[in-house]
């Protein structure tokens, strides 16, 4: 791995994309599209890819981060032009280099790997992968010698009715001998459209007398680039084809694959049951023998094991193993649900932890609260955490009975094994073990030795 360069060009513009976002930063099943050649560079070689962008790259540049180093294309050239612009990030002269599409997200670390060891074993500069098939897709045609070597690349709007019916395609994706490519990249002529293209190095070998040897992908759907947005979802069908049929290959059960959205950063344990309508999304990590929807969505949310959650909304959450909730029960970001907690229809929690076995009862709201194990907070229950300017904290002790339609109005503390009647409005802290009631709630008596 450490004679193996990778370039990814990522300078292009994307303007059938008719976005203000650049198109690399499109997602694609939660990942933005450059990620995805991130993934495989890293998988190719240990040293960090470089990515040739343009001066106007300030979001790719904050993406990528310290996974890559940069190479600035300006103006953009051609092709030719842009790996030559990353020429000074490698130091050394001998090794392989691999150039690659930044906006080609179906392709595998595996078909790129093909790609090496071929080229390792070729005498010549160059081998680059290839596609077969019906649709060309704009592609330029493969012209082949008669001993099956590479000899020349058509572009379709160059290509003669002969060669246009030759269904063998460049992908864009090579993979070259580093010493014979520096040297090469100054060779390439100026095209009529004023650009310098990286498939003229195909006839400079050539004319060279070396080699261009050709991979042919077996599952032609890696070829695809994205340049409009009906491309980008002609590629999510198939990346979420590709992680669906993953998970169900690995012991998750998916009830109708083809209404399930499965997010490429999600982990599921197996013995898990998914049905319809349902969606994960971020970092998302599901635990074995869990019921997920129909009717879900689930996102940045750790989920444990044995939970049972039915059309339902889960946002930057933490759920503990034995969880059961909705349907229609709404978890914001920082909620928190112990082991055995049940949550009712309709029910939401904000930033808040319910305990072990605490029951909330539908059309509650919790927010801004610790609440101890084995609680019951009552039907209509609302936690009032905002007096018009700040957050303000409930906290519950364990055994505590909250009656129904209670009002906590924060900042308030409940001991444990208190009690509150039902349609009570408590604005003062209630001490252990008593029964409070009305409005405002006032202490009624201590909590019998049969109610605890």
């Amino acid at each position: 791995m450490d004679d193996i360069g990778v370039v990814i060009l990522a300078a292009g513009q994307g303007t059938r994309m008719k976005s203000n976002l650049t198109k690399v930063l499109h997602p694609l099943a939660g990942r933005p599209l450059i990620d995805y050649s991130l993934r495989c560079a890293e998988a190719l070689s240990s040293k960090k890819p470089v990515v040739v962008v343009s001066n106007e790259a300030d979001a790719v540049r904050q993406f990528v981060g310290e996974r890559a180093v940069f190479a600035v294309q300006e103006p953009q050239l051609g092709t030719a032009h842009a790996v030559m612009a990353a020429e000074k990030q490698f130091t050394g002269k001998n090794g392989l280099i691999v150039t690659l599409n930044a906006d080609m997200p179906l392709l595998t670390p595996a078909t790129l790997q093909q790609l090496v060891e071929t080229q390792s074993a070729n005498k010549g500069p160059i081998t680059m992968l290839t596609v077969k098939g019906e649709d060309s897709h704009g592609f330029g045609r493969v012209i082949r010698a008669a001993d099956g070597s590479v000899r020349e690349i058509v572009e379709e709007a160059h290509a003669t009715p002969e060669q246009l019916a030759i269904r063998e395609y460049n992908v864009s994706a090579y993979c070259f001998s580093s010493q014979w490519l520096w040297p090469a990249l100054k060779r390439v002529k100026l095209s009529p459209k004023g650009e310098y293209y990286l498939t003229d190095l195909v006839g400079l070998a050539v004319s060279d007398g070396l080699p261009v040897r050709a991979v042919v992908l077996e599952n032609a759907e890696e070829a695809m680039g994205i340049n409009t947005r009906v491309h980008l979802a002609e590629a999510e069908a198939i990346m979420r084809r590709r992680i669906n049929e993953h998970w169900m290959l690995a012991g998750v059960t998916l009830v109708d694959p083809g209404s399930v959205f499965i997010g490429a950063d999600v982990q599921i344990g197996k013995d898990t049951t998914i049905w319809p309508n349902t969606y994960l999304r971020g970092k998302t990590v599901i635990g074995e023998g869990c019921v997920l929807g129909p009717n879900t969505m689930i996102e940045d949310t750790q989920v444990g094991n044995h939970c049972t959650l039915l059309m339902a909304v889960m946002e930057g959450a933490v759920i503990e193993d034995d969880v059961s909730m909705g349907p229609f029960g709404h978890l914001r970001k920082g909620a928190h649900l112990g082991k055995g907690v049940h949550m009712g229809n309709f029910g939401e929690v904000k930033n808040s932890y319910l305990g072990p076995e605490t029951k909330m009862g539908h059309f509650s709201y919790i927010g801004d609260a610790t609440i101890g194990e084995n609680v019951n907070i009552g039907a209509g229950t609302i936690t009032c955490n905002f007096d018009g300017k700040h957050k303000n904290h409930t906290d519950i002790g364990d055994n505590v009975f909250i009656g129904s339609d209670t009002m906590l109005v924060a900042p308030l503390k409940i001991g444990e094994s208190a009690r509150t009647g039902a349609g009570s409005v408590v604005t003062h802290d209630v001490p252990a073990e008593t029964v409070v009631v009305g409005v405002p709630a006032r202490e009624l008596r201590k909590v019998r030795k049969e109610e605890k």
